[in-house]
């Protein structure tokens, strides 16, 4: 494995870590969320609310900027020989943006539920 390898998937193994931990800690709050927004909650089920919402936003842009920089190095690679490619390439670059959306609209959800 190369050592760029190697961080790959070391990043795929600690998004996925820190996404289930984060699904875990909001299935957690769920019972006492599950009547929809309320005025007062158990201070424990707003930290883990805040912690699941915070995970979700700040890996999605961790993993969205990752992914950028290697789809747009090759596509910077791939457009060099072939220009004609622009189109191709403009819509990989943004699949890999989207994570990022993905995220925030989760984090989004989240905070919606704890009012």
């Amino acid at each position: 494995m190369t050592t760029s390898t190697r961080w790959t998937a070391a990043l795929v193994v600690l998004a996925t870590t820190v996404a289930v931990l984060a699904t875990i800690a909001l299935l957690a709050t769920a019972p006492a969320l599950a009547a929809g927004p309320v005025a007062v909650v158990d201070p424990s089920v707003l930290r883990w609310g805040y912690v699941s919402a915070a995970a979700s936003a700040g890996l999605a842009a961790l993993g969205a900027g990752y992914a950028v920089a290697q789809v747009g190095t090759a596509a910077l690679g791939a457009l060099a020989e072939k220009p004609e490619l622009f189109g191709r390439v403009l819509v990989l670059v943004g699949l890999a943006e989207g994570i990022a959306i993905y995220g925030l609209i989760v984090s989004i959800l989240i905070l919606n539920r704890l009012g």
